[in-house]
């Protein structure tokens, strides 16, 4: 038994599953005295229903892992290089993927007898995005442990934000010159496009000011999200820990109670056989009484004769 080959074994279990195997394999580790790896596999956490339903795409669907891996490469090089049209239909495709793996895996699950909810599904499109997004998400979730959804990283789709923000705006019209108008309109067009001209660094501006406030207003719930998530585990952490606690104190009650049959056992053979000594020892007593007063007789009989027989 090794740590891989068991991590393997527990999370493509059920999650309702996994705590008990878990448990069954850290005490055959303890008991067959590899105390570092009962500790690790004690350290394996349980898999939420989405964890393990993505855990379940990588292993019955292993053909679909590196079609996604080489799209999110695609994705974050177009993101860098801010490369509009190569986002755009990118952005397409990773929407068509993702929700049809989302699916799929919501189908599997349901075949394995686990039904998936629409917010378990929703919880494994996020994973798929956060493979799409990041290269260290996308390690996870192809090695199928994943024990909790991952999440994309903020600002993961803010390049294409940027990209359609500072795409290059459409000149301004020449004036319309018609013959021999050439007079105010001509020059009532150019005023209204240098106001045109004027005014898009503003609304630029503003839509840049309005995109910082959601980054940081999505930084902060993200933020939220990861201590609540944190608070989230501690407290699975000690369920399980007290559960651990209460399977060891029923085991140790059990064998306390075969320990005390036994002993009640024992002491009433105890008993009995001290009864029975106890017997012996008091039939023996009265054996000895009877044959000292029969002794006695024997030997008061034998004095009698000569006692009473005539001097010579």
């Amino acid at each position: 038994m090794d740590l891989e080959s068991v991590t393997d074994e527990l999370y493509e279990l059920r999650p309702q599953d996994f705590t008990a195997a878990r448990n069954e394999r850290a005490t055959a580790a303890r008991k067959a005295g590899d105390s570092e790896l009962a500790a690790q596999i004690k350290e394996l956490r349980r898999p939420t229903l989405s964890a393990w339903a993505s855990n379940l795409l990588v292993r019955r669907r292993p053909e679909k892992v590196q079609p996604l891996i080489s799209l999110g490469e695609g994705l974050r090089r177009a993101h860098q290089e801010l490369d509009g049209e190569q986002l755009r239909d990118l952005s397409s495709r990773q929407h068509a993927l993702v929700g049809a793996l989302a699916r799929e895996a919501r189908q599997l699950a349901e075949a394995a007898g686990q039904p998936v909810s629409d917010e378990a599904q929703h919880e494994v499109e996020s994973t798929l995005h956060a493979v799409l997004a990041d290269p260290r998400a996308a390690r996870e979730w192809a090695a199928g442990h994943l024990a909790k959804p991952l999440g994309a990283p903020v600002g993961f789709t803010e390049a294409l934000q940027a990209t359609v923000l500072h795409r290059p705006s459409p000149g301004p019209s020449a004036p319309a010159r018609r013959g021999t108008r050439s007079g105010r309109a001509g020059a009532d067009e150019a005023d209204a496009s240098a106001g045109r001209r004027a005014e898009e660094p503003r609304r630029k501006q503003e839509q840049l000011r309005k995109l910082d406030r959601a980054r940081k207003d999505a930084e902060a719930a993200e933020e939220k999200a990861r201590a609540l998530e944190e608070e989230r585990e501690q407290t699975e952490a000690e369920h399980e820990q007290a559960e651990e606690l209460l399977r060891e104190a029923e085991e140790r009650a059990s064998t306390l109670a075969r320990e005390l049959k036994q002993a009640q056992e024992q002491r009433q053979a105890a008993r009995s056989r001290a009864r029975e000594a106890h017997d012996r020892a008091r039939a023996a007593d009265r054996a000895a009484k009877t044959a000292r007063r029969t002794a006695q007789a024997a030997a008061e009989q034998a004095e009698r004769p000569s006692a009473e027989s005539p001097p010579g």
